[in-house]
């Protein structure tokens, strides 16, 4: 799950990156409003940490052009503002959480992965498609009861292929998934396809049916 912290405050924005990535989630900085503005224009992802006073603007335009351009990112704002009004105000526009400062970590935590479930499944700690069953929270992965082990990679891919069933997912659109920001210096993309190929014999070795297609010349898809 790929997380973008818009957070202009040097050393909370660290400590954000690093306790998010202990929890397997790919984290993007932005310090700034045009930076921020900068990523959203081209990447896509799963949530959005935005402070709403930064150094060269406003949070919440960032919000508001998000939903302008009916990008579905979900949105934490996290701002020292205590104000009812910024809170109303972001709700209002179109955030889906709001968190104060000062926070506890596994609390910001607890909130990114709630909102994740909610958007992309339906609320539920776990996924169940016929034989194949994936707890979100406890991130393991079982076929007809038996676990199944997976990479931090290949999990992460499983979760993305499910989150957008039925939609062709390019090459060039895992890899931003999977690598983030590099991606863009990376010569090709074998790497996705590696990664695709490990992950669907290790579902078919299980047992599990062949649910990711691929579809010749653009890319993969979920299928069920």
């Amino acid at each position: 799950m790929k997380i973008l912290i818009i957070e202009d405050e040097k050393e909370l924005a660290q400590s954000i990156v690093e306790y998010l990535s202990e929890e397997n989630y790919l984290c993007e900085l932005a310090s700034g409003f045009s930076e921020a503005m900068n990523k959203i224009d081209v990447f896509n992802y799963d949530c959005i940490l935005l402070d709403i006073t930064l150094p060269d603007g406003n949070g919440l335009k960032i919000l508001e052009e998000l939903k302008k351009e009916n990008k579905q990112d979900g949105v934490i704002i996290i701002s020292a503002k205590n104000s009812v009004d910024d809170k109303i105000k972001g709700l209002q526009i179109g955030a889906d959480d709001y968190l104060s400062k000062p926070f506890h970590l596994s609390e910001l935590t607890a909130r990114i992965y709630s909102l994740i479930r909610r958007k992309q499944f339906n609320n539920s700690n776990v996924i169940q498609q016929d034989e194949l069953e994936i707890d979100l929270l406890a991130k393991t992965v079982a076929v007809n009861g038996q676990p199944v082990t997976l990479t931090k990679k290949e999990f992460d891919l499983l979760i993305y292929f499910i989150g957008n069933k039925n939609r062709v997912l390019s090459k060039s659109t895992l890899a931003e998934h999977l690598s983030g920001d590099f991606a863009d210096m990376l010569d090709n993309h074998d790497f996705v396809y590696a990664h695709v190929k490990n992950l669907k014999k290790k579902l078919s070795d299980a047992g599990c049916e062949a649910c990711i297609k691929t579809v010749y010349g653009t890319g993969y898809k979920w299928e069920g």
